[in-house]
């Protein structure tokens, strides 16, 4: 039997920053990560879109994690030379009657500490979008985007710098909680490995509930179950006319159909949200329909047959379809009594974003 001090299931950005922060700590790591290479699956599908903090209940977790996260995220792509660059958005009311929703959500923002946001009028915002139509906005000049590949190749390096190692197509089978620690088996190519660890750290994303039920010890109530939306994005050909994010309101389940830019300026539009039992990556063209009544609430000149299907990714959800977002759930021994491994549940949007807290907690978490 082999033996370590941490392991982390999960390569993707959570994953490898949570790593990094233990390794960079002195302890030693190793991250455990199913598919051929790092980031394959959420962290690979993701808007690449800089929270500044806006949207969440205040005193939340994902409040917290995001104001800090974006703060640390911004300092840490300078650092290591990670392309990103605070573009800015604009959250734009579409109508007259959706103006007292921009101003509690002006009041969200800034109860949250994000204090550069302005309300803006119908004219100001023209002036920063002229391809815009709204009745009044929100501009949030800390706002970016960031390369999420380089992000994650640079968090990799930091890991191994400090002595870490990324075991990819190495795959969780079940754990089971002992006196000395925590005894994994673990799939790698077509053999079986017992390992004990004296922590362990679920990263496992959309797989987080179902890895966590396979560790022997843990009671099922500390387990939630996990719900998959799906959200699907679409690229627009051409040259955009756009140079900051535009977003509409948020809707349930997500932040609706918007407009993001890559570090290219290659324009994209989405998620929306799509509720699925089972992992599809599949693009359905003929949800461009539903793209452009969104998308012509706030760009009326959208051009016919602009847009061609480009990917998907899936959130995990803690909730049902209509209920009220939840929270992240980082959940260590204070929470279910079982010393040195913390599970991190309904790890979504802003996930990215707040990488860099959420591992600064999760070692808090192990103290």
């Amino acid at each position: 039997m082999d033996s370590t001090d941490v392991i982390v299931i999960g390569a993707g950005v959570i994953g490898l920053a949570v790593a990094r922060e233990l390794a960079r700590a002195g302890r030693e790591v190793i991250v455990l990560e199913r598919n051929p290479r790092i980031g394959e699956e959420m962290s690979a599908r993701s808007s690449e879109v800089i929270h500044a903090g806006i949207y969440y209940a205040e005193g939340s977790l994902k409040a917290r994690c995001c104001v800090r996260g974006r703060s640390l995220l911004y300092r840490y792509c300078e650092e290591h030379g990670v392309p990103s660059r605070p573009c800015g958005k604009l959250i734009v009311a579409t109508d007259p009657g959706q103006l007292d929703e921009l101003d509690a959500l002006h009041a969200q923002a800034r109860a949250n500490g994000v204090n550069d946001v302005e309300l803006l009028s119908a004219a100001e915002a023209a002036r920063l979008e002229p391809a815009v139509r709204c009745a009044g906005a929100i501009w949030s000049p800390a706002t970016g985007i960031v390369d999420s590949h380089a992000l994650m190749l640079a968090l990799r390096g930091d890991i191994e710098a400090a002595g870490g190692t990324i075991a990819c197509l190495s795959e969780f089978r079940d754990a089971n909680v002992r006196p000395e620690g925590l005894l994994l088996n673990v799939r790698s190519g077509e053999a079986d490995a017992a390992i004990l660890a004296a922590s362990l750290i679920n990263c496992a994303g959309l797989r987080a509930s179902a890895t966590a039920g396979a560790i022997e010890g843990l009671s099922p109530e500390h387990v939630p179950h996990t719900r998959y939306a799906k959200g699907n994005y679409f690229v627009l050909q051409g040259k955009t006319p756009f140079r900051h994010l535009i977003y509409p309101l948020p809707e349930p389940g997500g932040l609706g159909v918007h407009v993001t830019l890559d570090m290219n300026g290659q324009a994209r539009f989405g998620p929306d949200v799509e509720w699925i039992e089972k992992l599809d990556y599949s693009v359905d063209p003929a949800r461009a329909q539903a793209f452009y009544r969104s998308i012509r609430s706030y760009w009326p000149e959208a051009p016919a047959d602009g847009l061609l299907p480009g990917y998907a990714g899936v959130r995990p959800k803690l909730v049902a379809p209509g209920e009220p977002a939840a929270d992240f759930l980082i959940s260590g021994p204070a929470e279910h009594g079982v010393a040195g491994l913390v599970n991190l549940f309904g790890i979504e949007s802003p996930g990215l974003t707040s990488a860099l807290a959420i591992a600064e907690r999760v070692a808090d978490a192990l103290r």
